[in-house]
């Protein structure tokens, strides 16, 4: 299977950001999505929102942006459409990498037939993917660059990753993680990180064999952390947990979209990209998954390890220069907003220990006492901040 890599001539973006509906009351998941898209279309025909895998969300996607400024603009102008119609429907708008306590088994399928065919084949952990994320597009002019970004993108994964982190709890218990979804993700037998692929030859070669074994053709395609979209001529970054509001959104989309340009740069000068080891790359994405930003991490082939957040500050500095000619300098100065303030599943736990949630790993049974007593899961003070950081558009205390 030979893929045609289609090529961008400039650094395009495109950002596709999973929304969800929930219940007013409960903070529970609604498969509303059919209903609030037949709303949209109504006055909108043209929206650009898509269906998805759950009947209980839509996913905004940009049109082709020049910079960071116009994708969130564009995904802002969608947005306030989808929570239009989701009040005509008397549901609320939120985001975030997975729901805390409702449950995977519980949920509706949307129709498509791909979507059906995933879960006929994948069966229960298909029915666990009640997680919602974030997929960045940048152009890359040619085939022979993308891989050689790609593995230099992946040094800098526990990154996008630590910062976006905002799935704590799953099934109404704090699971100990700063991402579930990306460990539940993984369960699939197309999703997680890449194959250790040098050049496009090798991933043509690769996607062949899916196609010939079959795997494609359940899948239709593979959905890995960070991939080639041969047609769109990108590089797909797909790693980063969904956000609960576009401020936060706009720094890892800025952060995404400087890190591709940069080293695409370096190519340029004729320079080394960065790449280690694929062991070392795994344990990363496992760190920052489980501790977050207070994830150590691995940096380079020689096992150095330091603080994801003293690698990040060295980071925004190098990536400074570029930004400003991107027109993002603005939204990559966020970054240190998440660092200062703390990323969404920090917040998400604030509000659910105040509301009575437990420790992580506390007993199935002790988590259902708590929830009979509260009248629901304390969980749900997390979901309704959400909620309302969806509103104001940032992050809240």
């Amino acid at each position: 299977m030979t893929e045609i890599f289609a090529g961008s001539p400039r650094p395009t973006l495109g950002v596709e950001w999973e929304v969800v509906f929930v219940d007013r009351a409960t903070r529970d998941t609604v498969p509303c999505a059919p209903e609030v898209l037949e709303t949209i279309a109504a006055d909108h025909p043209d929206h650009g929102i898509q269906r998805e895998f759950l009947a209980n969300t839509v996913e905004l996607v940009t049109g082709i942006c020049a910079d960071v400024p116009e994708a969130v603009a564009d995904l802002g102008g969608r947005l306030r459409m989808v929570q239009a119609a989701a009040d005509i429907h008397g549901v609320d708008v939120w985001s975030s990498g997975s729901h805390p306590y409702t449950r995977g088994t519980d949920q509706v399928i949307s129709e498509k037939p791909a979507h059906q065919e995933i879960l006929k084949r994948t069966q229960w952990w298909g029915r666990q993917m009640l997680i919602w994320g974030i997929h960045v597009h940048v152009g890359i002019r040619s085939a022979e660059r993308v891989w050689p970004i790609i593995n230099a993108i992946q040094v800098r994964l526990p990154h996008l990753l630590a910062l976006s982190c905002s799935s704590p709890a799953w099934n109404g218990e704090d699971m100990g993680y700063a991402s579930n979804r990306s460990l539940l993700y993984q369960q699939l037998p197309t999703a997680g990180l890449p194959p250790d692929i040098g050049t496009w030859d090798q991933w043509c070669s690769y996607m062949h064999d899916q196609a010939t074994s079959g795997v494609i053709n359940h899948t239709r395609s593979m959905h890995l952390d960070i991939r080639p979209a041969a047609k769109l001529g990108t590089i797909e970054v797909r790693i980063s947990d969904s956000t609960s509001n576009l401020r936060e959104l706009s720094a890892i989309v800025a952060l995404t979209h400087a890190l591709v340009v940069h080293y695409d740069r370096m190519l340029d000068r004729g320079e080394e990209l960065p790449r280690i080891q694929p062991w070392h790359t795994e344990e990363n994405k496992w760190r920052a998954a489980r501790y977050g930003m207070e994830a150590l991490i691995i940096v380079d082939r020689d096992t150095r390890e330091r603080w994801v957040t003293e690698d990040l500050a060295d980071l925004l500095e190098e990536l400074r220069p570029v930004a400003r000619e991107l027109n993002c300098a603005t939204e990559l100065e966020r970054v240190w907003e998440i660092v200062e303030s703390g990323a969404g599943y920090e917040r998400q736990r604030r509000a659910a220990v105040a509301a009575g949630a437990l420790p992580p790993l506390a007993t199935e049974p002790r988590v259902r006492e708590v929830e009979a007593a509260l009248g629901g899961s304390p969980w749900a003070a997390a979901v309704d901040l959400g909620v309302r950081e969806m509103a104001a558009g940032r992050p809240l205390p």
